[in-house]
């Protein structure tokens, strides 16, 4: 009698992710600084590297012809955590550690992580992303902002949806920006603040020097309480600019 399905096609699986590597070298030390080991390096006859870190492997082989890591969208992976904020605290202690500073723009990078967010992303010297995901994720997302958020709140709201979400810096660094322009002026000042304190931290992201010199003009402006400056100015920390801070922020 043949055995169950169960038994001959569901017992022990593991996927491990195979995504392109155009650089070699600068993969091996960047996953190697973030504490993964190197379990299997070839580069002849043909590219394949295999690392580990804990329960959790990757693999890299040759790209494809015309791969272009600077469009950051030839491979990716999920890996699913009970936490993230380890995961995340690990990274950027181990970027501080081996660069001297967290890898924030460019490529590598790593994104931001704040408080209650269940998910963050790692960008690779190839252009892969790399998704730590919280298992208890809320499976439903409003796409556009949570309806229980009106104007300027609701606009940053969608700006982290599409960040942390769609890992679309772009398009949440356009939706705080027509955010502001909308609502910015009826807004609190703390709503105000803390939308320009998000499109400086992706003006960085995205190397938009002009919108960072712009908007910090616009932060020293807008007056606020002493608990106020405080958070804006935990804010402005993550993004490498708190010491440009203006004494009214």
């Amino acid at each position: 009698m043949p055995e169950s399905p169960t038994e001959t096609t569901y017992a022990n699986e593991t996927a491990v992710p195979l995504l392109p590597c155009s650089a070699v070298q600068e993969t091996l030390d960047f996953f190697q600084a973030l504490g993964f080991e190197v379990t299997y390096r070839q580069t002849k006859p043909y590219l394949y590297l295999a690392l580990r870190r804990g329960g959790f492997d990757v693999h890299f082989g040759k790209p494809p012809q015309g791969y272009d890591p600077n469009r950051e969208d030839g491979g990716g992976c999920l890996v699913m955590v009970d936490t993230v904020a380890p995961y995340h605290a690990a990274f950027t202690g181990a970027m501080r550690a081996a660069y001297g500073k967290v890898l924030a723009t460019g490529r590598p990078r790593i994104t931001r992580f704040r408080p209650g967010q269940t998910r963050f992303t790692l960008i690779d010297p190839s252009g892969n992303s790399l998704i730590f995901i919280q298992r208890d994720e809320p499976a439903e997302l409003e796409y556009g902002g949570s309806k229980k958020l009106q104007g300027l709140a609701k606009a940053l709201d969608n700006a982290r949806i599409l960040r942390e979400f769609k890992n679309d810096d772009r398009a949440a660094f356009r939706a705080l920006k027509s955010g502001l322009r909308r609502h910015g002026p009826q807004a609190p000042p703390i709503d105000r603040a803390l939308a320009l304190t998000a499109l400086i931290e992706l003006a960085t992201t995205l190397d938009e020097q002009g919108e960072i010199d712009d908007r910090m003009r616009e932060l020293e402006a807008i007056q606020l309480t002493d608990a106020e400056r405080e958070r804006v100015m935990s804010e402005l920390r993550g993004t490498g600019h708190s010491e440009e801070a203006p004494h009214q922020v």
